[in-house]
């Protein structure tokens, strides 16, 4: 295969965590990454962290909640490698605890929806012609916070819940021409200390890791996946799928 023939997969917040995974994934799976993140360090050690250069990885210090920042990072990925074949919306901001609903400052909340929500519309915005040339796919990384809570979580919700109800109305609006799936991740982590409770009280018998997140996006993204659009697909060990009450 030609370079110019192997898909090229724009990875939002691909810097670090389960963006990291599936843009590490993607490239051992034989695509070109382009990574959008908004930690500059991190974003500068890709190269290094991933171990590919400049044919195969495009690394991009963006703002997705910014569409001057968006048009430009598409932009350049389109200058780098002249195609665009997948997208994956994985950019967030990850912590979900805003305290109390009667404190959260509308700045606050105004910012998370941003990053969290408008940043996937955004990218889908600028990319959607050039996915389409290839009848390429999208992947939104929501959660699943966006189907069950716990209390001071409002912004993150939000955000999850509207990247959900976001993902079907793109696979309809964009139907023939892109699929546009969402994945919710439960509880994921590369942390080895973990207590074998934390992995007994799932159903698949441990915590989730980023490659489990890879690996269905790299499905979802792929021919195999071609009869799937507008899914909201849970991978949490059967977490959610557990009825739990205090003894």
């Amino acid at each position: 295969m030609n370079a110019s023939d192997q898909p090229v997969a724009l990875i939002t917040g691909g810097a670090n965590g389960i963006g990291l995974g599936i843009a590490r994934r993607l490239l051992h799976e034989g695509w070109r990454v382009a990574v959008v993140d908004a930690d500059s360090e991190a974003v500068t050690a890709l190269p290094r962290t991933l171990g590919h250069g400049a044919g195969r990885l495009a690394p991009i210090h963006g703002d997705v909640a910014d569409e001057a920042s968006v048009r430009a990072a598409v932009g350049e990925v389109m200058n780098r490698f002249g195609r665009m074949d997948g997208l994956v919306n994985n950019a967030a901001i990850a912590d979900a605890f805003t305290g109390p609903v009667e404190a959260l400052a509308l700045e606050e909340w105004n910012r998370r929806l941003a990053v969290n929500l408008t940043g996937a519309f955004l990218l889908v915005k600028h990319t959607a012609a050039h996915l389409a040339a290839n009848r390429g796919a999208v992947v939104n990384i929501a959660s699943t916070r966006a189907l069950q809570s716990e209390p001071d979580s409002e912004a993150y919700a939000a955000g999850k819940g509207g990247l959900v109800a976001l993902t079907h109305a793109l696979a309809v609006s964009l139907s023939g021409r892109v699929r546009v799936n969402a994945v919710s991740p439960g509880w994921i982590s590369e942390d080895s200390d973990l207590a074998p409770e934390d992995h007994a009280q799932h159903p698949a018998g441990r915590v989730g890791r980023p490659d489990d997140v890879a690996g269905l996006c790299a499905f979802l993204l792929s021919d195999a996946a071609g009869f799937i659009t507008g899914e909201n697909i849970v991978a949490d060990g059967g977490m959610s799928r557990r009825m739990m009450y205090a003894e």
